[in-house]
């Protein structure tokens, strides 16, 4: 992904750009299509220079320019924009005539796909660059040539990448990014050199192979064989290898070291698949291939701004409509955190670990692409199945880039411990939400165990963890009740020297601790604690992944609210540590009956079969708070619907989520017309009674998936729709939370904004 970066504050300019006179010097492919843009906005005049007079006069005839240019020198002294659209090495001989004749209001700018040369030039030429020189590079193109392969939407929805010096005025930047803006582009800026590797990588190697491959075929004596059978992939590959040869030999030669640097990069990766091929070696070849078809198709996310990699720029919302039922029979996605801890401990074995019922949501996805990073060969995720070919506790290499997880909070707290046991550095970030949510809470006992952590301000993300240190076990006393603290200690306590242990103040999810047993790793377990001796081995296993209980939450909400429901959920997950929802959901009069419970994979799983019945307001069992964590924000909509008060204590959890839920729930349920106060670690609930209505509001999620999903239920019992603002991060839990919404009865659209 392309990250923008700030030029250097060039000293404020009493200068005023403007851009309504343009001249496009060179109307080729680029140029002219540029012109076309410009001159269909109605908003400039356009000038047009090409040493092809030719070129200039069937410009002019087609429309792309208004005004052939006779006098360079004279024209460009009355221009507000002069673009440079010429070949990268013929940049600074245009330079040197552009130079002497440019107004101190002009903003000159390029096109090239280099830009270290052209810089060098334009220092050259001026010494010191004007303040209106403002370098930038469209990422568009064609193999096609010239003012007849013009382009009036070539710029549509492609990236102008703002390369500005430090002498660059603002207002100039600024004059340029509407300029292109205005043809449809996406501005984003970058450094110089970052740019040149970057366009190396990305467009200037895939030329050198495409224009080398079919120079290689069409040297053989079969070649008209070859390329009259070739398939869709060779004919896909090899268009760009029609491109201008003159164009692109300036394009190698002026970014020589930095195709170099690529060059050799794939090389070396070609030779590795070469050996794998000629030995047979399987895992080596599916790790490539895997490694590549998800690289792919995350690059196809990146483009359609869903890619868990970067933060979110589509806006989902949810539009609500009051009223519907609640019938039928379904299976939620896999739990959560057993998918996640199955990528872990399984990419941590000794063998092949096989995966079924994998949540294939985005946080879980975070945690999978990591493991990749880090050189674990993965198959899948396909229908819930993944394959994970293990490599042992100390196998893991070092990641190419910091490791991004999205918005999981259990990513990154769960894989802080086993990156403070690694012998390479790693830096874990992840989106806006996430690098706001507090870090210490495991930075703490990391660093009591020798870990060297570091965390940004305010203790948040990103995590910085230097590798190649001692651990030594401790035994830890959980000062608040969190799975994600406890698991983070636990992880990194199998690269600890002797014994590590914690001691949690009330009982939390117990998966980790399942999970390294089903592994094959010793562990001591009591109510309150547990214990194990580190620098053991994981042994691979086979894992069916229960449905998330705190996904099938909503819908056992949505079923106990909702009058005439009757509903089953199929094959979720029962551990004793994660039962809360159902506790509580009884204790309020819900009729709730698990059936068909068995033990699958060392974890309990039932069908849970719900009716509507009335509802009753309770005092939450201080016991349950810690076992129904997250399921707080769909239980204060069931506490909405009840008769009497429902008084939440001790969950202060809560308030360092995703977002602070009790502040959320607090404002989206009172502008709902419901009496609710909230408390430092809870809530106070008046309940509606069984013929109340929710009042139809505008719900903000703070981009929470849970807060989200809570008010779409909340739509069952309420009077006017409800609309429901930012709700894109539901698919980092529950992927198919609307399609099940819709399945079993709710009426809700989606509604999304660029």
């Amino acid at each position: 992904m392309v990250l923008a970066t700030k030029a250097s504050p060039a000293p404020e300019s009493p200068k005023a750009f403007t851009h309504g006179k343009v001249l496009v010097l060179g109307l080729g492919l680029i140029g002219g299509s540029l012109a076309a843009a410009l001159r269909r906005t109605q908003k400039h005049q356009l000038w047009g220079y090409d040493l092809d007079q030719a070129s200039m006069e069937q410009a002019q005839q087609q429309g792309v320019i208004d005004h052939q240019v006779t006098d360079l020198a004279a024209t460009i002294s009355l221009m507000d924009v002069v673009v440079l659209a010429v070949p990268v090495k013929a940049m600074e001989k245009v330079l040197v005539q552009v130079a002497p004749h440019l107004s101190k209001n002009t903003v000159l700018t390029d096109v090239g796909s280099v830009k270290g040369n052209i810089i060098a030039a334009a220092y050259d030429v001026f010494v010191t660059p004007p303040a209106g020189f403002v370098p930038g590079h469209p990422i568009a193109g064609s193999e096609r040539s010239g003012i007849s392969a013009v382009n009036i939407d070539l710029f549509v929805d492609h990236k102008f990448i703002i390369t500005p010096l430090a002498t660059s005025d603002a207002q100039a930047i600024e004059v340029l990014a509407d300029l292109w803006s205005g043809v449809g582009s996406e501005i984003l800026m970058m450094e110089v050199a970052r740019h040149d590797e970057v366009l190396a990588a990305t467009s200037h190697l895939p030329h050198l192979l495409a224009f080398s491959l079919v120079d290689t075929l069409a040297s053989n004596t079969d070649n008209k064989d070859i390329f009259r059978y070739a398939a869709g992939g060779f004919r896909d590959f090899t268009r760009i290898a029609g491109s201008d040869p003159t164009m692109w030999h300036d394009v190698f030669i002026a970014n020589r070291d930095a195709c170099l640097k690529t060059l050799d990069q794939f090389t070396e990766g070609l030779a590795d698949l070469r050996a794998a091929v000629a030995t047979g070696d399987s895992q080596t070849m599916m790790g490539i291939l895997t490694r590549a078809r998800s690289a792919r198709h995350h690059f196809e996310k990146i483009l359609a701004n869903s890619a868990y990699t970067g933060t979110m720029t589509n806006t989902k919302h949810f539009n609500v409509h009051a009223g519907g039922q609640v019938r039928g029979r379904i299976r939620v996605p896999g739990d959560k955190s057993v998918s996640h801890r199955s990528i872990m401990l399984g990419a941590l074995a000794q063998g092949t670990t096989h995966i079924s019922g994998f949540l294939e949501g985005e946080d879980a996805m975070a945690t999978l692409q990591a493991f990749r990073d880090m050189g674990v060969v993965i198959e899948g995720p396909t229908d819930g199945k993944v394959v994970v070919h293990g490599v042992g506790l100390n196998g893991l290499k070092a990641p190419p880039g910091p490791l991004y997880v999205g918005n999981s909070g259990t990513t990154i707290r769960l894989m802080a411990g086993l990156m403070a046991g690694q012998k390479f550095d790693v830096e874990l970030s992840g989106d806006v939400s996430l690098n706001k949510r507090p870090m210490e809470r495991v930075a703490i006992p990391l660093r009591l165990m020798g870990a060297v952590v570091d965390t940004a301000k305010g203790g948040c993300p990103p995590l910085k963890i230097k590798g190649a240190q001692q651990l030594t076990g401790i035994h830890y006393h959980l000062p608040m009740a969190s799975a994600q603290v406890k698991s983070c200690v636990m992880l990194a306590g199998l690269y600890a020297q002797g014994q590590t242990g914690v001691t949690e103040p009330a009982p939390t999810r117990d998966h980790t601790e399942r999970m390294l047993q089903g592994f094959g790793y010793a562990v001591e377990r009591s109510l309150d604690a547990c214990s194990m001796v580190g620098k053991g081995q994981l042994t691979a296993t086979d894992i069916d992944v229960p449905s998330d209980i705190s996904s099938a939450t909503f819908f056992l909400v949505a079923a106990a609210i909702c009058p005439d429901s009757d509903l089953v959920i199929e094959h979720v997950g029962m551990n004793s540590t994660r039962i809360g929802v159902v506790n509580i959901l009884r204790l309020m009069g819900a009729d709730l009956r698990l059936q068909n419970e068995r033990e699958v994979g060392g974890e309990l799983v039932a069908d849970l079969h719900i009716k509507y019945a009335p509802l009753k307001g309770i005092q939450v069992p201080a016991d349950q708070v810690p076992l129904a964590i997250d399921e707080f924000p769909a239980l204060m909509v069931a506490a909405s619907c009840a008769t009497g008060t429902t008084i939440i204590t001790g969950a202060e959890e809560l308030r360092v989520k995703e977002s602070d839920r009790i502040q959320a729930m607090v404002d989206g349920l009172s502008a709902m017309g419901v009496s609710i106060k909230g408390t430092t670690d809870g809530a106070i609930i008046e309940g509606m009674g069984d013929d109340g209505q929710f009042s139809g509001a505008q719900i903000v999620t703070h981009h929470d998936h849970r807060i989200a999903m809570a008010f779409t239920i909340a739509g069952l019992r309420a009077k006017a729709d409800i609309k429901i603002l930012d709700c894109a991060h539901v698919a980092t839990s529950f992927p198919n939370f609307v399609e099940l919404a819709r399945a079993v009865g709710m009426t809700l659209d989606e509604e999304f904004q660029a």
